[in-house]
């Protein structure tokens, strides 16, 4: 149980570790236990999409997928260029302390290789969560979103993600919560039905 414990606070660390590519983009800001949290619900997604995958496992692979970050931080595209971090390594270390330490180092070892299906969705809602901040931020003034996006769209690998990368970019990221009913937004009622 003392390892559970250790391994859950450790999962804790994740909402205390910045994502570091916004430094660069100049605006906004998110832990990577956000990132994780919106990249399951988009591989959630785009497996329902592909209608062959198996969801639950590649919600798990979006769960884990970032975990040893937790030890090693985020790096971006530019850290990648000098700094090498042991990924492996931090699987290792954490694996060999939890009961489903093999099933861990599975997911990863997949979502690393890229080669299953799974691991293909779950590589492309990684991509996606990016695009959909991008989308945000742009919508809210960031000119650089724009020069970002076609390199992630180059990093989808599934059609599903491709087709949903291009609508992310074409929605308003506000206006899912913004309805017609102008009543609503100007007494606080709705209007007649």
């Amino acid at each position: 149980m003392k390892n559970l414990a250790n391994f859950l606070f450790e999962v804790g660390m994740l909402k205390r570790t910045p994502r570091s590519g916004f430094q660069f983009l100049g605006s906004g800001a998110e832990s990577v236990a956000e990132h994780s949290f919106r990249t399951a619900m988009i591989g959630y997604t785009l497996a329902h999409l592909d209608g062959r995958a198996d969801v639950g496992r590649v919600v798990q692979i979006c769960l884990f997928h970032d975990l040893p970050e937790a030890r090693t931080g985020d790096q971006n595209y530019v850290n990648k260029k000098y700094v090498r971090t042991d990924e492996k390594k931090a699987v290792e270390d954490l694996a060999r302390n939890l009961p489903f330490g093999d099933d861990y180092r599975d997911l990863w070892q997949e979502f690393d290789a890229r080669e299953s299906l799974e691991a293909q969705l779950a590589h492309d809602a990684d991509q996606l969560e990016m695009i959909l901040a991008l989308k945000e931020y742009k919508d809210l003034g960031n000119r650089y979103a724009d020069e970002w996006y076609p390199y992630l769209v180059e990093r989808l690998r599934t059609d599903a993600a491709r087709q949903l990368a291009e609508t992310i970019w074409e929605t308003d990221s506000s206006k899912w919560w913004f309805d017609d009913d102008h009543q609503w937004w100007v007494k606080g009622e709705r209007g007649p039905a």
